[in-house]
């Protein structure tokens, strides 16, 4: 009796048992994202003194909490709880409020990215990224992780970490396409990383998979072209700005 209660509670957490080994299926994801906010601008009118105390009396860093809830066929990653730290809002930049839902059966997600003042709807297919496997390993919230490396945007190199563990091929925002879910993440360029803080097994209702799609529906060819033209007397900011908006 005691060994069947044991496999149904494996069954009821979607975790299934091979040797000694534990695959979960479905649960609950949270992701700190921590953005330098003082790297980001430290290319912005270095002549300025003003400008540069400015910077240095604003928090260095910016955390903020995403979380992301899975099963074997469908994620979406969303806004979680709210930090103490705060950081006005126009130094924040575009696109840092993501959901985006991923649909592992049918390749494809939809996001919903507010570009400042432009709510945009993208749809498009999954695993369009090619990554390279490394053998390096690196434990997160638990979880035996391996890294991979990949390029957005022609030329923004990206380092992830998955773990085969949870055999989902998701991630923090868009990313996936990888032999397990994505527990940490790093965009250099962007002086950004994604770090799983703590996984729940729990089997989240199917009312959580939906999102709002109230916004402009682009297809995301049109993306690129359209922040480029918007963000062209921007510099390297505008440059930053379309990599947040193409996540």
């Amino acid at each position: 009796m005691k060994n069947i209660i044991s496999i149904l509670v494996l069954v009821v957490f979607g975790v299934q048992a091979q040797g000694q080994q534990l695959f979960l299926y479905s649960g609950k994801i949270e992701y700190e994202r921590k953005i330098n906010v003082h790297r980001q601008f430290e290319t912005d009118d270095e002549g300025s003194d003003w400008w540069q105390d400015f910077i240095k009396r604003q928090p260095r860093f910016m955390d903020n909490y995403f979380d992301l809830s899975f099963n074997k066929d469908k994620s979406i990653y969303r806004p979680g709880r709210e930090t103490d730290v705060k950081v006005e809002p126009w130094m924040v930049g575009p696109a840092k409020d993501n959901i985006v839902l991923t649909d592992f059966a049918g390749l494809k997600y939809t996001s919903r990215r507010k570009v400042f003042e432009e709510t945009f709807i993208i749809s498009d297919s999954t695993n369009k990224l090619e990554w390279k496997l490394s053998n390096e390993l690196r434990t997160i919230a638990g979880f035996e992780c391996r890294k991979a490396v990949g390029i957005i945007s022609d030329s923004v190199y990206v380092v992830a970490f998955y773990t085969e563990e949870i055999p989902v091929s998701g991630g923090p925002e868009s990313f996936g396409g990888l032999p397990g879910m994505i527990l940490g993440l790093a965009v250099p360029r962007l002086y950004t990383t994604w770090f799983a803080t703590k996984v729940e097994l729990t089997e989240p209702p199917a009312a959580a998979f939906t999102i709002n799609e109230k916004g402009k529906k682009l297809a995301p060819p049109a993306l690129a072209p359209l922040l480029k033209t918007s963000f062209k007397d921007w510099g390297k900011r505008g440059e930053k700005f379309i990599w947040w908006s193409l996540l």
